[in-house]
């Protein structure tokens, strides 16, 4: 009985004090809105696991799991150097990079942009557990393979985006350049890939997540013995869904940091674009 009259009272109140929350004006009551929902979401789970007996192998509750992060901290230490400092960044940068490089180079041909564009449908659709063990195979079982599955996962959303960047530029703004007498060079650097940036940048953050998903599930099929992929794997066949979830917990905190970090310099480069003048 004390577990329902928790759950009403957090039913009841929690959307109240998120109503009072997000009628304030200023950017600290702008972080503290989301904050306090995920503080609401927490207490719910934590009542229902401990209220209703949910068995742990089910689901752990949010106190067994910050357990499990304070007691694993070198562990997840080294699965977050292994799979995100190993595998992640690089190959985030190298497929984000030969992205963008190559819609620069499909932009100066309409025959190669015609050619190569709708592959990248096709490798978007492609499964990635078909991809990932192919990438092991031919890069081996450390981390240069899941930078490799990194790098095709992140390819083709960059050039899609990149490419639709470079062509948004209205044809009074490309005349203009021309009646200057602007080379394509100073058009590019001086028009063009200014007015794709917010493009750049969407690529940018979605790939920040598809490289962090992409290596995971890419560790599921052969790594040293860390990772966070591994991990995950190995406890889940030990029944310790506690470690499971923390490295969960840390996937989720990485993603949302890397996210929240490049939509902050995006808001700094692209301060002139209308989505920013508000």
């Amino acid at each position: 009985m004390s577990a329902w009259l928790a759950l009403l009272a957090l039913a009841l109140g929690g959307p109240l004090l998120l109503a009072l929350l997000a009628r304030r004006d200023g950017r600290f009551w702008q972080i503290a809105t989301p904050l306090a929902f995920g503080v609401l979401i927490l207490l719910a789970w934590q009542i229902v696991c401990q209220g209703f007996g949910v068995p742990p192998i089910l689901l752990p509750a949010p106190s067994a799991v910050a357990r499990a992060i304070a007691r694993n901290l070198p562990m997840l230490g080294a699965d977050f150097v292994q799979t995100v400092l190993r595998s992640v960044v690089p190959g985030w940068l190298i497929g984000c990079g030969a992205g963008l490089a190559a819609a620069i180079a499909l932009d100066r041909s309409a025959f190669l942009r015609r050619g190569v564009l709708p592959l990248g449908s096709l490798v978007s659709a492609m499964p990635i557990v078909g991809i990932a063990p192919i990438m092991v195979m031919w890069f081996g079982f450390d981390w240069q393979s899941k930078a490799a599955m990194v790098v095709v996962m992140t390819f083709f959303p960059m050039l899609v985006n990149a490419t639709a960047g470079l062509a948004g530029t209205g044809a009074m703004e490309r005349d203009l350049m021309v009646s200057y007498g602007a080379s394509y060079r100073q058009t590019l650097w001086k028009l063009r890939l200014p007015t794709a940036l917010p493009f750049i940048f969407n690529a940018l953050k979605l790939n920040s997540t598809l490289a962090l998903i992409g290596a995971i599930v890419a560790e599921f099929f052969g790594t040293p013995i860390v990772g966070m992929g591994f991990r995950i794997s190995t406890q889940v066949a030990r029944m310790n869904l506690d470690v499971v979830w923390a490295e969960i917990t840390l996937a989720a905190v990485v993603g949302s940091a890397s996210f929240a970090a490049l939509a902050l310099i995006e808001r700094a480069v692209t301060f002139w674009h209308p989505s920013f003048r508000t």
